[in-house]
């Protein structure tokens, strides 16, 4: 099924910015497919006037998000690139572009338009001339070195400050050098010196995070040089101060674009991948297992490329499965013999290697592995296969490995849905979690009843008070738990900090082991302490721990904390969402009862106190002092 075509896209948006529009939820599958810029552009623009929910339609939920845009040269065509990528990321922007040149203003200045709009997010845009002395001596290299590193330093110091006044997370990037500037070094060796004082102050940016986690940085020069695109239009950076060209500023936005998915927490989990012309060059079925294209020549060292790659994610926490129509038999022997495989059947949390229909096929892995469909990146050579899956499950991301097979590795990196802002120690060992899983999943089989079954597992739970080290790994659950979320609060790593400094706050998180292996951090409770009540903002439970009566343990633990400190009752508060109702009745099978706006609000006694924990688990330690 093939989606809207450009003048039907652009004329269905018009029809939406008129009053009284009802929504038209195809149009939002139909822009993330969108690949040229200029179409990308239009549609932007467009969106402009348009309520995102209108073309996201009711039954899908975007993540809400104030980005701000300053820079150091006119930025204007980046910003309807960005609004289209944003909203193909599952984002619903407020955007604010500043004027042009205004950077050092809109940082600096407390006062600033920028602050004043309270971004999430704050967009720095750089050029090269905003680096470079206005009136150098090319033959003063020292000072050229001096001066383009203190101007780096400068806009760095800026950011710091305005994210630490503001809470705002900032974005700079690195700074493709124009060739004009090279060229304009008649000798060599000024060239060359020319680079290193370029990327020194290029490395002075890159520095930052380093001080401050609200900072990031893309390496745009690295990203530009990679691209078959100009970084340039010296037409329009002449008459309109545009220092970027529309392929730079289309490249900008996607990353841009990536990374505000990163930082809500939308970043897909699971690479699902075809195996004939996908994994190999070749149909096993036909081939057999030899005579598949696999190895040190092309097009097979492709295709061994494209395993390569995906073992390298799944090393930083993607999980990997297998949605294949074939026969198990052949395949099996492919994983287990094959001497040119990079991966293994143990690489893979799941396959579905059969004949049923692939939609069909990753409804069921996403109901194996317990997680969304909108979690799933689905890699695939068949045109057949990719519209059946994007028709029929527009939640899942639909990459295509069609073309050379050469380009398939780069294909499938370059979408930027695997980007995530930190890794934790918790994303590393994810297949192996879920290896773990499927082995509890065995044994509930065997034990015959769910009791037997968590009685059988030797289940152990530790709540902790979170710690410094602990707030990446809450952060990214406040992002990424839909689920089991009780409010969607989701705080930033600089408000998570101050909840930690707090008197009247506490932030705990806890741990899982049983004898299948352990789950460190899978959740997090976000308390206020009030003289004779508690309240929790927010409950997280990762979905890898649902149906074991963990959350009652850790409830238990949180009712235990609140009367030690003199707490004779326990508030809580539901807040629904389109994603969270395996947590809707959590807080009434604990025992709380409404107590304001019927289902939102729940409140326990804490006199006497009661007794949540299930039998079967161990609540590991005592209940730590605030």
């Amino acid at each position: 099924m093939s989606g809207p075509s450009t003048a039907d896209l652009l004329a269905r948006l018009r029809r939406l910015r008129t009053d009284g529009a009802a929504p038209d939820p195809e149009l939002w599958p139909a822009i993330r497919e969108l690949t040229g810029t200029a179409e990308r552009a239009k549609v932007g623009a467009l969106l402009a006037g348009v309520p995102a929910r209108l073309v996201a339609g009711p039954d899908r939920t975007l993540r809400p998000l104030r980005v701000g845009l300053t820079g150091t040269f006119t930025a204007d065509g980046v910003v309807p690139l960005l609004r289209t990528a944003l909203l193909a990321a599952g984002i619903d922007a407020e955007i604010q572009l500043t004027g042009y040149g205004r950077l050092a203003l809109d940082l600096g200045d407390p006062a600033s338009p920028l602050a004043g709009f309270a971004p999430d997010v704050v967009l720095c845009l750089l050029h090269d001339e905003a680096l470079l002395p206005r009136d150098g001596d090319p033959t003063d290299l020292a000072a050229l070195d001096r001066h383009v590193t203190a101007q780096a330093t400068e806009i760095g110091e800026l950011a710091l400050g305005f994210a630490a006044r503001t809470g705002a997370t900032v974005l700079l990037h690195t700074v493709p050098l124009s060739v004009l500037e090279y060229r304009t070094l008649i000798a060599q060796r000024s060239r060359a010196a020319l680079g290193r004082a370029w990327r020194r102050a290029n490395l002075a940016l890159l520095d930052l995070p380093e001080r401050s986690p609200q900072l990031h940085v893309v390496d745009l020069e690295t990203l530009v040089a990679n691209q078959p695109v100009a970084l340039r239009d010296e037409r329009r950076y002449r008459f309109a101060r545009m220092a970027w060209s529309p392929g730079v500023e289309d490249l900008y936005a996607s990353e841009a674009a990536a990374f505000c998915r990163a930082l809500t927490g939308l970043s897909r989990k699971v690479l699902v991948l075809d195996l004939d012309q996908t994994l190999w060059g070749g149909v096993v079925g036909d081939d057999g297992p030899t005579g598949i294209e696999l190895g040190s020549l092309y097009p097979g060292n492709a295709y061994v490329e494209v395993q390569r790659r995906a073992k390298l994610l799944r090393q930083q926490g993607v999980l990997l499965a297998v949605c294949s129509k074939n026969s198990r038999e052949p395949v099996a022997q492919v994983f287990a013999e094959h001497p040119e495989m990079v991966l293994r059947a143990e690489d893979f949390v799941a396959q579905a290697v059969n004949w049923s229909p692939k939609d069909e096929n990753l409804r069921q892995l996403a109901g194996t592995l317990n997680l969304g469909l909108d979690s799933m990146v689905f890699f695939d050579d068949s045109a057949f296969e990719c519209e059946l899956v994007r028709g029929a499950l527009p939640d899942v991301r639909v990459v295509r490995a069609d073309g050379d097979p050469a380009d398939h590795a780069a294909r499938l990196l370059g979408t930027g849905l695997f980007d995530v802002v930190q890794l934790t120690g918790t994303d590393l060992e994810r297949t192996g979690r879920y290896r773990a899983e499927t082995q509890r999943r065995a044994s509930f089989v065997a034990a015959g009843s769910t009791e037997a079954f968590l009685e059988s597992l030797e289940l152990r739970v530790r709540v902790r008070d979170a710690d410094p080290y602990a707030v990446p790994r809450v952060h990214q659950l406040l992002h990424r738990t839909n689920q089991f979320n009780t409010t969607n609060l989701r705080l930033t790593e600089a408000q998570l900090d101050e909840a930690l400094a707090a008197q009247d706050r506490t932030v705990l998180v806890f741990d899982v082991a049983d004898r299948f292996g352990s789950e460190e951090t899978v959740g997090a409770v976000l308390l206020s302490a009030g003289p004779q009540q508690w309240t929790i903002d927010n409950f997280v439970m990762s979905c890898r721990v649902f149906s074991r009566g963990i959350e009652f343990a850790v409830l238990h633990r949180v009712a235990e904390r609140a009367a030690r400190h003199g707490a004779v009752r326990l508030l809580a508060d539901f807040v629904p969402t389109p994603r969270n109702a395996p947590a809707a009745a959590f807080y009434r099978e604990a025992g709380f009862t409404p107590v304001a706006e019927p289902g939102q609000t729940y409140e326990l006694a804490l006199v006497p106190l009661p007794r949540l924990a299930p039998a079967w688990i161990d609540l590991e330690g005592e209940t730590v002092d605030v």
